[in-house]
């Protein structure tokens, strides 16, 4: 082989080794995506009806993503809630939710929960999630406390899947919410059963 054309081969396996480096620290640089699984997601809230009993509804279409490295603890959270999708078990208390009395949904139809801030303990296990929550364009920040967290290969999906339960408190008069309080309570437990799927 000439020395021009040895000189361009070693030139050629130095530039993909330097390419198959790069993009393996890459792939060890990213964390894990999951899309979350709609079919086993809702979000719950419960609420004191006249001090009678605690009375729940939920919301029935959820979407978003998950990104998770679990050694780096760190994560993003992407929560999309459609607010038309409120359920309660009786149509007409669905429809005054949706009215402007409450959700407004023609006007603001999600509700999202965003957040770059897992919090995670010793064990490198998610325990607690703190982010913005926006609710007819207003934003607070909430913290979620993690009830469950739990990750395993699931040979339905032949995918790695994430699940959590979760809770957290809000006064729903601070998102415009706050029709027949105290009657009815102002202070809502939101609640969440979640389920993602790795990309």
């Amino acid at each position: 082989m000439k020395p021009n054309c040895q000189s361009l081969v070693r030139n050629l396996l130095a530039f993909v080794v330097a390419c198959v480096i790069c993009a393996g620290s890459h792939l060890a640089n990213a964390a894990d995506r999951y899309v979350i699984d709609s079919t086993h997601t809702y979000s719950i809230f419960e609420y004191m009806h006249w001090g009678l009993s605690v009375q729940q509804g939920r919301f029935d279409k959820n979407s978003g993503s998950i990104e998770l490295d679990e050694e780096k603890r760190v994560g993003k959270v992407d929560l999309l809630i459609d607010a038309n999708s409120v359920s309660t078990g009786t149509s007409l208390f669905d429809t005054a939710l949706r009215s402007a009395s409450f959700f407004e949904t023609d006007v603001y139809p999600n509700i999202q929960f965003k957040s770059e801030n897992l919090v995670f303990d010793d064990a490198n296990k998610v325990i607690a999630i703190e982010g913005d929550l926006t609710i007819k364009g207003t934003r607070k920040k909430v913290r979620f406390e993690l009830t469950h967290f739990h990750c395993r290969f699931m040979p339905l999906y032949f995918k790695t899947a994430c699940g959590a339960n979760g809770y957290a408190k809000i006064l729903r008069s601070e998102f415009g919410l706050g029709r027949y309080a105290p009657f009815v309570s102002d202070e809502v437990t939101l609640r969440f059963a979640i389920e993602a799927i790795r990309e």
